[in-house]
């Protein structure tokens, strides 16, 4: 299932569990070449990304094969280039790290020397890299350059925010298939406006929006801050007058989508467990409370994960104490990670998932699931049960090494198995996030719930 949210926020860092951890900054910061023609900078970026590999991966590595996936990768490179293999020798691990470190950078080095002018120092540097990470055959230890970190990161913090009026937007199914109104942010520009769940967004600046896909209408609705764009809405089928003058400001991308459905039950949505998430959780809970929320739905479909923290963080909102899961090193180091007493008052609780639930959602699943909070209702989940850390580097790029295990609070192993909901409920074609008629499985969640509610009202 693809929920507008989903569709609209593309995360680069999906399927993972993420710690962000830092290097010490390079001995040298100089932009001038070595002997050998690669910068201080990346020798650096060459010893540490193996360092780290080699030390903190979760499993035992084996080191010729490290070297040869190294040797691999650029040799590859110099052959695209006319230079013949046979003047490119393997390097021979012999299991001592340092020597095995440096014949990693040897060879990279080597390579840069015969490639001559035709391969940049950038290019060698990340070749190699990405040839080491590839001989562990673990897809999610990677190489990052810095387009991909930066867009990785991008999606975690919501990005810098950007010139727009606070809506999620989707597509008619039927006759001239306007751009729609999926979700307002609360006390955006659009929400000030009066614009709702379910409007039709008829003209954009005048222009109609019949046809149009949603990057055509997200380009018109975006603008800089401070700017005026003109709506035509209609609402149930009648315009609701002349178009509406929004002023545009600067939109934080959210990861949380909360409203309040009938009966008093409370939807949440959470796309992706980014930095500021648990603070968004946060806020939408207290709104919810105070409004008298006598259940919750929280919808954890297609959310691929993201930190740690902010999985435990999101746990401890529902769960009041004791574990939220433990994690376990290649050294056998084991840490249990507890809810830090921030739960709000218990209420019935559905937990939608899927097969795009992965990672740090299930984290949040599992915990949710064995500390018996709340009801996992939907379809088996992805099943990692591994852990991340990412080391950025000097030049923007990163590496991402899978370094922990994790266990749900009672001991289950989920990796490449799932978690099995309590309520095995199939998806519909084509749902819309947070509309009850149109997502049986959130129709599915609410019927649970309302009987739920009904039993404890009857007691």
């Amino acid at each position: 299932m693809k929920t507008a949210a989903a569709r609209v926020l593309t995360v680069l860092a999906a399927v993972a569990v993420l710690i962000v951890a830092q290097f010490s900054p390079p001995p040298v910061a100089s932009a001038s070449t070595s002997t050998t023609g690669l910068t201080p900078v990346q020798l650096y970026e060459l010893r540490m990304s193996y360092l780290r590999l080699s030390e903190d991966f979760y499993q035992k590595i084996d080191t010729q094969a490290l070297l040869d996936g190294a040797y691999q990768k650029l040799s590859d490179d110099l052959e695209r280039q006319g230079v013949s293999r046979s003047s490119f020798h393997k390097a021979h691990a012999t299991n001592n790290d340092r020597n095995d470190r440096n014949a990693f950078v040897d060879e990279a080095e080597t390579a840069y020397t015969l490639a001559g002018s035709k391969l940049t120092g950038t290019q060698i540097t990340y070749d190699a890299i990405a040839g080491l990470y590839g001989a562990v055959k673990d897809r999610y230890t990677v190489f990052l350059n810095p387009k991909e970190y930066a867009a990785m990161e991008q999606g975690l913090t919501g990005g810098d925010g950007f010139g727009g009026v606070g809506l999620v937007i989707g597509l008619e199914t039927t006759g001239a298939k306007r751009a729609t109104v999926e979700w307002v942010a609360q006390g955006g520009p659009a929400d000030r406006a009066g614009i709702q769940s379910g409007d039709v967004i008829a003209t954009i600046n005048g222009t109609a929006t019949d046809g149009m896909q949603i990057k055509q209408v997200s380009s018109l609705l975006r603008g800089d801050a401070g700017t005026v764009v003109r709506l035509g809405i209609e609402r149930s089928g009648e315009p609701l007058g002349d178009p509406l003058s929004i002023t545009r400001r600067e939109i934080h991308t959210p990861s949380v989508y909360a409203k309040m459905l009938s009966n008093k039950v409370a939807f949440i949505a959470i796309t992706i467990f980014g930095q500021t998430t648990a603070d968004e959780l946060g806020d939408a809970l207290s709104k919810f409370e105070k409004s008298g929320a006598q259940a919750y739905v929280l919808d954890l479909r297609d959310n691929g994960g993201g930190y740690l923290d902010s999985a435990i963080d999101v746990s401890s909102k529902f769960i009041s104490t004791g574990p939220i899961v433990k994690v376990t090193e290649r050294a056998g180091n084991f840490k249990q990670y507890d809810a830090d007493n921030d739960a709000i008052s218990p209420k019935p609780l559905v937990v939608l998932v899927n097969g795009n639930t992965a990672s740090a959602s299930e984290i949040t699943s599992g915990a949710i699931q064995d500390r018996g909070v709340g009801t996992l209702i939907g379809t088996r989940t992805f099943g990692k049960g591994v852990v991340q850390s990412i080391y950025p580097l000097p030049d923007g790029s990163a590496i991402k090494i899978t370094t922990a295990r994790y266990y749900t609070p009672r001991g289950r192993d989920i990796n490449t198995v799932g978690i099995q909901p309590d309520i095995t409920a199939e998806e519909n074609t084509s749902p819309i996030l947070g509309d009850p008629t149109k997502d049986a499985q959130l129709q599915t969640a609410l019927t649970f719930l309302s009987q739920k509610v009904a039993r404890s009202a009857s007691r």
